[in-house]
């Protein structure tokens, strides 16, 4: 690990005063990318401004057909919140099959999303979900928050405040996951919203993305075997040691459909 150095901000302005005056400071959410590509020195920022002391930043809130999560929350605080269980029961539920406890009891939603990992589970459910990213400059759609690989519409400078997911009339999130880190190989977030359904996919290829096909045919008759017939083209997709593009493929159209049921409980 390269040396770098720490502040604790107090204020979320504090934050920003840091990271506009070096432009190679990182914020410092869960740290559980972050530190890990720091001590492999894949990462050398100047500077660590830990977001942990932010009160403003921990919060869940559920009004106006809206759950809003402060960036700063545990991943197992949403798992375990009565409102997120009641509102979006898939959401809680992905929560809480991230990574381990003790990574879900420090990794946060705002450092997950802003990471963009492209085997996240919270990508597929910001953008299922039509998520709402507020940053302390501007509010982001979540179609256009996530770019690709580790990569997203945030700018130099630019600190998520909170995310806010629209309340769907049903929902759920089905992973295949790999056993050791319990990352997405593939995971498939469904949601009805009456009118439209949106169905985001994570761990398949080199970012979150949306099959407009089965969310055609999910509109029309949401039921699995609308999806169970439909075939995701392998090209584009990831191969690697844990699964080849082909079988990622037909994993999508096997999750998304257990998605389908799931959701219909």
């Amino acid at each position: 690990m390269y040396a770098f150095k720490y502040q604790r901000a107090r204020t979320l302005a504090d934050a920003a005063a840091v990271l506009g005056k070096d432009g190679d400071a990182k914020v410092l959410a869960g740290g559980q990318s972050l530190v890990a590509a720091m001590k492999l020195r894949l990462a050398q920022p100047s500077a660590l401004v830990d977001l942990g002391g932010i009160g403003e930043l921990q919060q869940i809130k559920v009004e106006g057909g809206a759950v809003t999560i402060g960036a700063m929350t545990t991943h197992a605080a949403v798992a375990a919140s009565a409102e997120v269980k009641k509102a979006i029961p898939a959401l809680a539920a992905l929560a809480g099959g991230i990574g381990d406890r003790q990574v879900r009891n420090v990794g946060t939603i705002g450092g997950s999303i802003a990471n963009n990992d492209p085997a996240a589970d919270y990508p597929a459910g910001c953008l299922g979900l039509g998520a709402t990213i507020a940053t302390n400059k501007r509010k982001i759609s979540s179609d256009t928050f996530f770019k690709g690989l580790y990569e997203t519409a945030l700018e130099t400078g630019e600190i998520i405040t909170t995310v806010s997911f629209q309340v769907p009339r049903r929902a759920a999130y089905i992973k295949f996951k790999n056993q050791a880190s319990r990352f997405a190989i593939v995971g498939v977030f469904v949601a009805d919203f009456g009118p439209s359904v949106r169905v985001a996919v994570t761990g398949a290829g080199p970012g979150v993305f949306r099959i407009a096909e089965m969310e055609k045919a999910l509109a029309a008759k949401f039921a699995p075997d609308a999806v169970a017939g439909i075939s995701v083209p392998a090209e584009g997709l990831n191969s690697d040691l844990h699964a080849q593009a082909d079988y990622r493929a037909h994993l999508i159209t096997v999750l998304s459909r257990r998605a389908v049921e799931a959701a219909l409980g």
